[in-house]
């Protein structure tokens, strides 16, 4: 049997893709390494709450036309993400408004808590900034640092603020408002009954093998399709030759627990070096949820290595200059369509893989 795609992954990118495809009567074959569909937002029910198994996804965009467009495959809920951070004892709102002002130096105006910061950047900032700890201390002054960014920075990345490159924070958001609303966005949402609605949507129809490896079986792939649409990691289709790039990982315990109600919000981080975990999630806040138990899931971050999930690219200059290497070999590679953050070796948010797999669908379909 031949089919016009083959879709490696079947994520967020390679459900939408396979979905216009297969409405411009295209013939596609999903293959994904684990057990489900979904990628990372894959969504396991556990007591009747929907549970974000790849760590919280929350869809926001400023973009109405990605809005209407993930709208037409599940209807959103108005959840608003309000994280909090446990720090020094002591619980901050996040992120960085007068809120968390008051609860670090008891400021009441805007003016109270810039002439502070401003003293303290003046202070302890650099002109140059050399390292991410510099860069901080730069932009936000000294007690943000020290309490809000150092700990949980060096938790996320597995090294020192100081041996980090500066531009991991080009900036860093703070408020003069009494605004507990992480995004900007016009946008926001999660999908009621969770993100499979959307996946089960996308894929209606369309075959998908779950438990299948490309790479066990390449020759046997690369055969039975015209094109093949790849969304995994680049450094892996094309065997290392430049050798592997890297990432962070991440390990995720879920837990069931007797108790309707365990943390009063759906992300708590913990910044302090104390807990190896950076965040728990309680999952039912996310839908506002009643049941009468509830689940959380404690977010470990984690070295990687080849074999091991990669979630987070670490784009410093040695891997930057690695990835054009593969980006060349890709631009060269013909019939395979690379797509995604694995495929591109880079950061997205759920909003930005809808806008990429929507252009990548335009430029196949000579529709631009």
């Amino acid at each position: 049997m031949k089919y016009d795609y083959l879709i490696v992954g079947a994520g967020l990118f390679g459900s939408i893709f396979a979905y216009e495809a297969r409405k411009r009567n295209k013939k596609c074959l999903i293959i994904d390494k684990r057990n489900h569909k979904g990628g990372n937002i894959y969504c396991e029910n556990i007591n009747g709450i929907n549970i974000h198994k790849y760590g919280a996804h929350i869809f926001h965009t400023n973009d109405k036309e990605i809005w209407d467009y993930v709208n037409q495959f599940a209807e959103f809920n108005n959840y608003i993400n309000s994280p909090i951070a446990f720090a020094k004892g002591k619980y901050y709102n996040l992120p960085f408004n007068m809120n968390t002002f008051y609860q670090l130096w008891g400021t009441k105006t805007p003016s109270e808590a810039l002439k502070i910061i401003n003293s303290q950047r003046k202070s302890y900032g650099k002109e140059n900034p050399k390292n991410l700890e510099e860069q901080a201390i730069s932009l936000v002054g000294k007690d943000i640092y020290d309490i809000l960014i150092k700990e949980y920075t060096e938790k996320q990345w597995g090294r020192k603020a100081s041996e980090l490159p500066s531009f991991i924070i080009k900036r860093l958001p703070v408020r003069f408002t009494f605004n507990n609303n992480y995004f900007n966005d016009k946008y926001q949402g999660i999908p009621i009954g969770g993100y499979n609605v959307i996946i089960d949507n996308l894929l209606k129809d369309i075959e998908v093998r779950t438990e299948v490896n490309f790479f066990d079986n390449r020759n046997y792939y690369e055969g039975i399709a015209n094109k093949i649409v790849f969304t995994g990691q680049i450094d892996e289709f094309f065997e290392y030759q430049f050798g592997a790039l890297e990432y962070r990982s991440l390990r995720f315990e879920h837990e069931s627990i007797d108790t309707e109600n365990f943390q009063g919000n759906a992300v708590i981080n913990y910044n302090d070096a104390e807990y190896p975990f950076t965040r728990i999630i309680e999952h039912k806040h996310f839908e506002f949820g009643n049941q009468e138990k509830t689940v959380i899931t404690r977010e470990f971050p984690d070295d990687w290595s080849v074999g091991k999930e990669a979630y987070y690219p670490i784009n410093n200059e040695e891997n930057q200059q690695k990835f054009e290497k593969y980006k060349a070999l890709a631009k060269n590679t013909e019939n395979v369509i690379f797509g995604g953050r694995l495929a591109e070796f880079r950061y997205y948010d759920m909003h930005q893989i809808v806008g990429s797999a929507l252009a990548k669908v335009k430029k196949e379909f000579n529709e631009y």
